[in-house]
């Protein structure tokens, strides 16, 4: 992997960060156990065939909209590769470990990626997920002043060993958010463009010519691109479940406003909505631009 900060002169606020990811998922029957019992979320809202999940009333993670008739998504199209909800401290990664075993929940995988302790599953539907803890970052793997994130085998052991014989299985805390989110896209330096030239973000790294990380503020990453679901690999049918959209929350409507200045300046076409103005990547991740009301 290698790093590369440089940017154009626009560069999006650096306290933003991912607020919430929004899904089309096929059935509340079976989907809704998962969220609430498995990962531990609370429902924060209701609607019909909609349910806003969270930990903490002010703060929805996973907004799940339940579509009659969806069908999988097609593995070779671009979208959701997996969003990453990240929990306060490492003992609250090793509680949801705990969870996992005692509703036999299947992991799909375990990584140390020396900036951060991750495991990944999937909901019914398929929808990839990352629950992970970070490690302060001024112990982030540098190589020459560069961050340089890995791929290595999770501590699992030294993990369930924080909870000595502390075994309940909590839910997940107060202070968990999404902390990034990662997209199949068809054409890498075209998303990675768009990504930095349009929005503003940094590239953090890129992984040889498949993926690339972006993020705002030094933070390791916001966004993961990668064209692992084939180059020119197309968005799914618009009844398949996965990805609606994830919403870039800024810190206050001045910044919004720069950006959405900066982007229509682009020719990029912005659509207001009620909570926010409304964008897609070339790719067709559909991306809703959010602000703090203050």
């Amino acid at each position: 992997m290698n790093q590369d900060t440089s940017n154009t002169s626009f560069r999006i606020h650096p306290l933003t960060r991912i607020g919430s990811v929004h899904l089309r998922v096929s059935t509340f029957h079976r989907t809704v156990p998962f969220y609430t019992d498995v990962l531990g979320l609370g429902i924060i809202d209701e609607a019909a065939h909609r349910l806003t999940l969270g930990v903490e009333t002010e703060q929805p993670l996973i907004v799940l909209e339940e579509t009659i008739g969806a069908i999988r998504k097609p593995a070779r199209t671009t979208g959701l590769y997996h969003f990453a909800i990240l929990v306060p401290s490492r003992i609250d990664l090793a509680r949801l470990v705990m969870r996992f075993v005692e509703t036999e929940y299947p992991v799909q995988g375990a990584s140390d990626h020396g900036v951060s302790e991750a495991l990944y599953l999937a909901d019914p539907d398929g929808n990839g997920i990352e629950v992970y803890a970070d490690r302060p970052s001024d112990a982030w793997p540098r190589e020459d002043g560069k961050l340089r994130m890995t791929t290595d085998p999770l501590d699992m052991a030294g993990l369930l060993n924080l909870l000595g014989t502390q075994k309940e299985a909590a839910g997940l805390p107060a202070g968990t958010r999404i902390g990034h989110i990662h997209l199949h896209v068809g054409h890498l330096a075209e998303a990675e463009a768009f990504y930095r030239e349009r929005l503003g973000f940094d590239l953090m790294q890129r992984y040889g010519n498949s993926a690339a990380f972006l993020s705002a503020g030094g933070y390791h990453h916001h966004i993961g691109i990668n064209t692992w679901a084939g180059v020119g690999a197309p968005p799914p049918p618009a009844q398949a479940v996965g990805l609606r959209h994830f919403t870039v929350h800024l810190p206050n409507r001045s910044a919004l406003h720069a950006l959405v200045d900066h982007l229509r300046r682009s020719e990029i076409v912005v659509h207001a909505e009620e909570n926010g103005e409304r964008i897609a990547d070339p790719s067709g991740n559909h991306i809703l631009l959010t602000a703090a009301e203050a």
